[in-house]
């Protein structure tokens, strides 16, 4: 007999004071196997490693010679497997009460489970924020912190929200090049933080209106001359407005905008008048007239890489033979003057015409759906603008008291006109307010002559060619206007009006008859106790106008 021989009965006898291995090894592995089978990573090591003190069947073929329960085999195991299931546990979230067990999964667990997050990843924000800087028309700026994925539009609706203003879609954001002396409009699907990336450190962001945004889709043929559009040169008949629009949003027709553009040439300070065509593929210009072979066309600009901008500073930074200046900018350029493809047009309607045409061949049926949402929206809360009225409010009636009695007005039609004059008799009630005669701020000469400051429309002491800044920049469309202070009559307004693109001014006078102060913008003919009376009724009649007042330049304060 060997000595291992005569050793083993000693060694199967456990000592009174040591632990019961067996039981401790068949404690781990069903622990560890209900640990293991929730983890579909660990498939490998789900597996049983010890049976009963000994190993699985797989391993024990292999171990089957020379393993003995005596030998410290399975301790080793044991103190694997411990280590295993700590770095699994270190590697998990803890076990975090969770605040809303409802948006959890499952939803009645109130505790945030491992699994709910990646093991040793660290949690991140989904949507990261950035900060951008909003300017207004003042000069004044307002940081704004956005989400990653926030859109031009959601931008300008909550300035508009921020800003107390009113919401009539016709807020944009403008992207501003001073040093460049550029600007543009952004797209409402444009990604704010997007655009942002690629503009310079002076470049800045303006919160303003503009009307003609989408004027476009309402009045196609003011925006799109007969003789610039190719398809309409073609065809001997009348294009109605529908197909003219069709023709340009749908993806298989091939329109094309055509006529002369002065072009500066590329390092020099000289401008070549040359004969332009604007696909969707590019714009183009010939090198021999007017043809259209491809061999005389040669590409200035391709529409997916570049965005058209507005020229503010014209003649005096460029030298540009006309004032309508526009540009076609590289997006991913360093913003260098050489990488700009100045062009210029004879008048703002062919000006107007080369960038709509260059917006819609970019951006497509995009485009139309962006105009039409907030119509879409509007109409949806129609049926929830009428105003909620109590139960006090249901029992009021219209009552006439000229008579010795009161009576009941039935007629509705003449209920609104008496709640319409009631709304105005307070301005002739200030005539009666100071029987003294004195001018307190409440008398009648005072009050017409300061009333209309509150106006958004009124833009006070300004020069003509700032009124004409403004009308430029918020969409030169029939019925924009502004009311200011005459430069050559400082008791009389200028009313400053657009029309078919083109700018003009009427003056207010006042005029005095029985002791009251009048306005007239028509020698006396048609008189208002104040401004606002005379915006009021221009906006519903045109008079001796070109057209009615619609758009009212407005300038805010963030």
């Amino acid at each position: 007999m060997n000595i291992s021989q005569r050793y083993l009965p000693f060694c199967l006898s456990p000592p009174e004071d040591d632990v019961d291995l067996e039981a401790l090894v068949n404690d781990m592995n069903s622990s560890l196997e209900s640990l293991y089978s929730t983890c579909s990573g660990q498939q490998t090591e789900s597996t049983p490693l010890l049976h009963n003190g000994q190993a699985s069947s797989s391993h024990q073929h292999h171990h089957h010679t020379g393993l003995r329960r005596s030998q410290p085999m399975h301790i080793l195991a044991v103190r694997r497997l411990q280590e295993a299931e700590q770095q699994l546990r270190t590697s998990s979230l803890p076990a975090i009460p969770n605040p809303f067990p409802e948006l959890c999964s499952p939803a009645s667990s109130p505790v945030l489970s491992p699994g709910s997050l990646p093991p040793g990843e660290p949690s991140t924000d989904v949507h990261p924020h950035d900060i951008v800087k909003i300017f207004s028309e003042d000069g004044l700026g307002k940081v704004v912190e956005i989400p990653a994925d926030m859109t031009a539009r959601d931008l300008c609706q909550l300035l508009v929200y921020k800003s107390h203003c009113v919401d009539d879609n016709s807020w944009a954001l403008v992207e501003h090049h001073p040093l460049l002396g550029l600007e543009r409009c952004l797209e409402d699907h444009e990604l704010v933080v997007h655009v942002q990336a690629s503009m310079n450190s002076d470049s800045r962001f303006l919160f303003r209106k503009n009307y003609a945004k989408y004027e476009f889709f309402r009045n196609p043929l003011t925006f799109f001359p007969e003789q610039m559009v190719a398809w309409c040169q073609e065809t001997s008949r009348t294009i109605p407005p529908s197909q003219l629009l069709q023709n340009f949003l749908t993806t298989s027709s091939c329109p094309e905008i055509q006529g002369h553009l002065y072009v500066k040439e590329v390092g020099r300070k000289s401008w070549k008048k040359v004969y332009m065509f604007l696909r969707r593929s590019g714009l183009y210009c010939s090198t021999k007239g007017t043809s259209k072979e491809p061999r005389h066309l040669q590409l200035l600009a391709d529409l997916e890489d570049s965005n058209i901008f507005t020229v503010i500073t014209g003649k005096k930074q460029h030298g540009a033979p006309t004032d309508y200046e526009f540009c076609i900018k590289p997006n991913k350029g360093r913003g260098e003057m050489k990488e700009l493809r100045m062009l210029c047009a004879e008048d703002e309607q062919g000006r107007t015409c080369w960038m709509t045409a260059f917006r819609l061949f970019k951006y497509g049926i995009v485009l139309y759906q962006n105009y039409k949402i907030p119509q879409q929206r509007k109409t949806l809360l129609s049926h929830f603008s009428a105003p909620v009225r109590s139960v006090s409010e249901n029992s009021l009636v219209a009552m006439d008291f000229s008579g010795r009695i009161g009576r009941v007005i039935d007629n509705p039609v003449e209920a609104q006109s008496a709640a319409m004059e009631e709304g105005h008799a307070w301005r002739k009630r200030s005539q009666r307010m100071n029987i003294l005669g004195s001018h307190s701020p409440l008398h009648h000469s005072s009050l017409s002559s300061v009333i209309h400051i509150a106006q958004l429309w009124f833009h006070g002491r300004i020069t003509r060619e700032e009124s004409h800044r403004i009308i430029h920049q918020q969409g030169q469309v029939d019925g924009l206007f502004l009311l200011r202070v005459s430069q050559s009559n400082p008791k009389a307004f200028v009313l400053t009006l657009c029309h078919h693109q083109k700018i003009k001014h009427f003056q207010i006078l006042p005029c005095e008859e029985d002791g009251q102060v009048f306005f007239s913008l028509d020698d006396g003919s048609t008189k208002f106790t104040d401004l606002i009376q005379l915006v009021e009724f221009y906006q519903l009649n045109r008079g001796v106008l070109p057209c009615k007042l619609k758009h009212p330049c407005t300038v805010v304060a963030l």
